[in-house]
């Protein structure tokens, strides 16, 4: 089962939106995120980050007993 409430998203794509069902089916999560107004939320992690994170959580190896 997927995260997503699909029947509420239907419901916010056609009614609020007034998406036809296959406009709808067309759309990526991202997009239709963007036409609801939610684009407000956290940006996605950029690799300067990540590679702050794989330094202060470096992977177990064979030999550490993990």
């Amino acid at each position: 089962m997927s995260g997503f409430d699909w029947p509420s998203l239907l419901r916010a794509g056609v009614q609020a939106l007034g998406l036809r069902p296959a406009e709808f089916w067309a759309l990526t999560p991202v997009e239709l995120r963007l036409m609801l107004g939610e684009d407000r939320g956290a940006r996605p992690m950029g690799r300067s980050r990540l590679e702050e994170l794989i330094a202060a959580f470096p992977d177990a190896t064979q030999g550490d007993g993990a």
